[in-house]
């Protein structure tokens, strides 16, 4: 960390942390525009999961298969995750108010889009454009905590951050759950339209703009390599299934991802020394920052991978229907968003490491017990298990992104935003895939000894949830290693 504060400034970073400085504004100015970005994000959020339980009744409505129907999520997460690198460019080349305003424009109308599609390519279309908003919104809701709200209070307003980032996709299946089970799948999109538009004038009229801008240079080579690495490795990640039955453009896209990835971080460190890159990557030098973002990612894969798996066992496995379902995982999702402001305060007051640790322990716990289960297990007993993880998820995600994130000068905020919020997406993609994949191997092995469906989907839940736990244990493994922050680290 030291190295990292002492090093020279170039002209260029002076720039871009002035485009990164606060406007003297009051407090309650503060919390206004900190809330329209909160609740903006906490709507976008959702939407990446929002479609895991309603899967069911959209492929019989648009008659389509399943494999084609889950491309409405992996088509949210690689949209995001092509967009989000260039965000640390927007963060210093227009204002928080023109980036919101186009952010909230971009997901409304992909929301009304998806609510009247009458097609697969046309909802897949609005879904992409939804993730184009959400993209926008998440670092701009992290790098506005961190250049507006003082150091001694940042870990309260990142668990409400966190509660944003971690809970919205844990709720996201109940909410939709509810909804179908009264209306259809469409409602899901048509009753979030008339709420993002009251955010949208709430965020227009409390977010004003005053901030200086920096004419940073925009790398159209950057760009494209980016959306091949980040792009083509999500896709991969998403497809795994695919290539275990044999199909070639999952490896394909894999190898030419990877390939962009090394150009895209030469190109980078090549950049830099002109002050031109597209993202900088200098976060990686920070231990805190390295460390934290290890811990975010397997958080992450596990989080979504459960989101995905819990559903299809407890609908495919005990039968239950949709609503039951969606009422099974919201109590893990309640208690996370009420924990998650807990420890931020808790945060402020002892630092990391004493959450951190703990709260690995539970998520691998959470796993692990999760992997326990079997046909006949009440569904107080999963619930409980279910709270177990998301607990450990709460005590995770709100210090680490803090600790992360707040030990980098100002002038990396943007980019080291940027950098969390895609590497997560990739995690997300590669947690839902893995943990996809280990239960089809399980309930595969399971059925050629001849034993029923549900009971070898069940077999197969115990697998996913096993490769969760071990996924666990390496987050505990990287804790111990995280540490407080110095007075000196708030710059």
């Amino acid at each position: 960390m030291k190295d990292v504060l002492e090093e020279k400034v170039p002209p260029g970073e002076v720039e871009a942390a002035k485009a990164l400085e606060p406007e003297r504004i009051s407090p309650k100015r503060v919390a206004a525009v900190i809330t329209a970005l909160v609740l903006s994000a906490l709507i976008m959020i959702l939407n990446e999961t929002v479609l895991t339980v309603a899967l069911p009744n959209l492929m019989a409505d648009l008659s389509i298969r399943a494999t084609t129907a889950q491309w409405l999520t992996t088509g949210f997460m690689l949209t995001m995750a092509v967009v989000i690198p260039t965000t640390g460019f927007m963060l210093q080349r227009f204002t928080t108010k023109s980036l919101f305003v186009a952010a909230m424009l971009l997901f409304i109308a992909g929301t009304a889009l998806a609510t009247i599609a009458p097609t697969f390519a046309v909802l897949l279309i609005a879904r992409i454009v939804q993730a184009g908003g959400t993209a926008i919104i998440l670092p701009l809701l992290m790098t506005t905590t961190l250049t507006s709200v003082p150091v001694q209070h940042r870990g309260t307003v990142m668990g409400l951050n966190s509660v944003v980032i971690s809970v919205a996709p844990a709720i996201g299946p109940t909410l939709s759950g509810a909804i179908i089970d009264s209306l259809n799948w469409r409602w899901v999109f048509g009753l979030m339209i008339p709420v993002a538009i009251i955010v949208f004038l709430f965020g227009v009229f409390a977010i004003k703009t005053g901030k200086e801008t920096r004419k940073a240079p925009l790398d159209v080579l950057s760009v494209i390599l980016s959306a091949f690495a980040f792009g083509g490795i999500v896709y991969a990640l998403s497809s795994i299934a695919d290539l275990m039955e044999g199909a070639w453009a999952p490896l394909v896209a894999l190898i030419v991802g990877v390939i962009a990835l090394v150009l895209f971080i030469n190109r980078q460190r090549a950049l830099r020394k002109t002050e031109s890159d597209l993202l900088d990557l200098r976060p990686f030098k920070v231990h805190n920052f390295r460390i934290s973002v290890v811990i975010v990612m397997i958080a992450m894969a596990t989080m979504l991978g459960t989101v995905m798996v819990m559903p299809i066992f407890m609908q495919n496995g005990m039968g239950l229907g949709t609503l039951t379902i969606g009422l099974a995982l919201l109590p893990g999702g309640l208690i996370q968003g009420i924990v998650s402001p807990i420890v931020g305060r808790i945060y402020d007051k002892v630092g990391p490491r004493p959450i951190v640790i703990p709260g690995a322990v539970l998520l691998a716990g959470g796993q692990w017990l999760l992997g326990s289960v079997h046909i006949d297990t009440p569904i107080a007993t999963i619930v409980a298990f279910h709270t177990v993880f998301c607990i450990g998820m709460a005590m995770l995600m709100t210090p680490l992104m803090t600790v992360a994130l707040g030990a980098l000068p100002r002038a990396q905020y943007g980019h080291g935003s940027a950098i969390m919020n895609t590497l997560q997406q990739l995690a997300g993609a590669a947690g839902t895939a893995v943990l996809i994949a280990a239960m089809t191997i399980g309930t595969t092995m399971a059925s050629s000894s001849g034993i029923a469906d549900n009971i070898a989907l069940v077999d197969g839940v115990r697998v996913a949830f096993t490769v969760g736990g071990i996924l666990g244990l390496v987050a505990i493994v990287f804790a111990p290693f995280v540490r407080r922050l110095q007075p000196e680290a708030d710059h």
